[in-house]
């Protein structure tokens, strides 16, 4: 026989139902926006990929299976699109966590200023992409450029960023760590501000110097802000498409030329939906394998 309790006359079998009804009901409008922004596009755009996409009459689209995907191993734009994604995304998380990392246990200490120091930090995130890209191509420009104005006072030839093949895309990559740093310098400060400090205390009771509290005491209470940082950097990396596109057109002679702006112009340009729809998921492929291999190599359980 059913036991109820007398506060709502409700048995647990009853309470469990009602409970789990209020947590869907709780969660609905995440899990329609979900569906219907995320989920639906995701599997249209796998649909797609299968086809011969005619974006004016789907129903004469030419079924083709998975030969959109055979065709992107022997593209060799695609390939030097993958590669220099990859490429910036080398220069550009590793930079942006020590930057980071270096910012916040700097701000953290006892210094005047602080509050200052972290606007100043914080301040170009809040920049839209088109105006940080264009405000760096003026930074690197040949004729009226501050940083070759300064750099022909020591070297007689200085280099063209932006037209160079060698430096245009760390120049790109420069002005991406810059522009975005100020979001994980504020996630990885908080992360320093909630490590307690008696474990520092303990830790130089043991005789540990500066570089042993942050081995052995700052990276493993970070881990789980570490894990955050190099993972979200990681998917704006491969999904980069601003910068490149204002400061170089992807040039020069497709230098800089990434994953997001090939599947762009194979879409809009070739007008080849179902080959852009292959990318794209190539793209979602990396994204997820990458994250996973973070999560297990960095703990991201925070165990």
């Amino acid at each position: 026989m059913a036991t109820t309790d007398e506060s709502d006359g409700l048995t647990p079998e009853s309470r469990s139902g009602r409970e789990l009804l209020e947590g869907v009901l709780f969660a609905s409008p995440y899990l329609i926006i979900f569906g219907v922004f995320l989920l639906l596009p995701l599997l249209i755009g796998g649909y797609m990929s299968l086809f011969d996409w005619n974006a004016l009459a789907p129903a004469e689209s030419t079924f083709v299976g998975l030969e959109n995907y055979a065709q992107l191993l022997a593209d060799p734009q695609f390939r030097n699109a993958l590669v220099n994604t990859v490429y910036f995304a080398l220069l550009t998380v590793p930079s942006i966590l020590l930057v980071g990392l270096g910012l916040a246990l700097g701000v953290n200490r006892d210094i005047k200023g602080q509050g200052f120091l972290r606007a100043v930090f914080f301040s170009p995130y809040i920049l839209t992409v088109s105006v940080a890209a264009i405000l760096w191509t003026d930074l690197y420009s040949t004729q009226y450029g501050v940083i070759n104005y300064y750099l022909g006072m020591v070297m007689a030839n200085p280099p063209q960023w932006l037209q160079s093949r060698l430096f245009a895309m760390p120049a790109i990559a420069l002005t991406t760590v810059w522009w975005l740093v100020g979001f994980s310098f504020v996630i990885l400060l908080s992360a320093r501000q909630s490590v307690p400090e008696y474990l520092y205390e303990a830790a130089r009771l043991d005789g540990a110097g500066t570089w042993r509290q942050f081995r052995d005491v700052t990276v493993p209470q970070m881990r789980g802000a570490i894990f955050f940082v190099i993972v979200i950097n990681l998917i704006w990396a491969f999904q980069v498409y601003g910068q490149p596109y204002v400061m170089t057109a992807g040039g020069p002679g497709q230098a800089t030329e990434t994953l997001v702006m090939y599947l762009y112009q194979a879409a809009f340009n070739q007008r080849s939906f179902g080959y852009a729809s292959a990318i794209g998921y190539v793209l979602t492929a990396i994204l997820v394998g990458v994250s996973i291999a973070n999560y297990y190599l960095l703990g991201g359980d925070n165990e």
